[in-house]
């Protein structure tokens, strides 16, 4: 079947310099699979190794997946970290934070300049920008990351709206809330100008995305633009096993190799594309 593009997808993977083993998956999701696109922690313990390994590839598109909650800082700043420098866990609690504190939203603006600035001085092009747990939802960070970006060339930014029919789940109260902040963050995006997706999937099945889903959900896809994001790794590290719990990187990575995944784009007539092609 003929590719059609009524129906595009952007096949990318978060977490790249989290860890040799998620930099490894993707090096392999790219070089073998249908991966075109990842989101760098530019903070990240391998962060320098992923940024090696996408310059041996220039037809990766690397983006920066601004950290705000459960990672690594780059300026340390005791307001919003802790004493080695990470960002707290509780969700409720720092949004709070960043909504109500002068202190935390002053710490907050520079901490995202720096992780800009950090993946400016790497060398690579800006290709998108998202962040770490869909943390721009909060209409803070969301300014931040925008306004940052804008300043380092960003041309578009991720809207994490899964349609609940695809992926045969019920539309829940969290759903109808969840969309109120995307609302919001569109208008933030659309405002400055810059491009975003009109679907996303990866959110209920995340650490989940294996080939069955992936085979099942692709001749669902809805028109238009779906960023279909993935967790790979090539195996689980404490890190992962402390914060992810439960994950099926391994799952993830076979899903991006999967030629009966690639097969489907073709037969359901989904083409696969990337942010500069929105």
């Amino acid at each position: 079947m003929t590719s059609s593009p009524s129906r595009r997808a952007i096949v990318s993977a978060d977490d790249f310099g989290m860890s040799l083993e998620v930099n490894e998956a993707i090096e392999q999701a790219h070089r073998n699979g249908i991966l075109s696109t990842a989101s760098l922690m530019v903070a990240g313990d391998a962060a320098g190794d992923a940024i090696r390994r996408a310059k041996t590839m220039p037809d990766l598109k690397v983006g920066l997946h601004v950290v705000a909650i459960e990672g690594k800082s780059v300026l340390d700043l005791p307001a919003i970290t802790d004493g080695q420098g990470w960002f707290g866990r509780n969700q409720l609690r720092l949004g709070v934070e960043y909504f109500f504190s002068p202190q935390a939203r002053s710490a907050l603006r520079r901490e995202i300049e720096a992780q800009f600035r950090a993946f400016a001085a790497s060398g690579l092009t800006l290709d998108h920008a998202n962040a770490h747990k869909h943390m721009h939802l909060h209409p803070t960070v969301g300014r931040f990351l925008i306004e940052s970006g804008l300043e380092h060339g960003l041309q578009a930014v991720r809207s994490p709206f899964e349609p609940p029919e695809p992926v045969e789940a019920n539309d829940t109260l969290g759903d109808r809330a969840l969309r109120h902040w995307i609302g919001v963050l569109r208008h933030q995006i659309r405002k400055a100008g810059l491009k975003t997706n009109d679907w996303c999937f990866g959110l209920r099945w995340s650490g989940h995305m294996t080939p069955d889903h992936i085979r099942g959900l692709v001749p669902r896809l809805p028109t238009g633009t779906s960023e279909i994001y993935f967790h790979p790794a090539t195996a689980q590290d404490a890190m992962m096993k402390r914060f992810m719990p439960g994950y099926e990187q391994e799952g993830e990575l076979a899903a991006l190799l999967d030629p009966a995944v690639r097969e489907a784009f073709d037969r359901y007539g989904v083409a696969r594309i990337g942010w500069a092609d929105l």
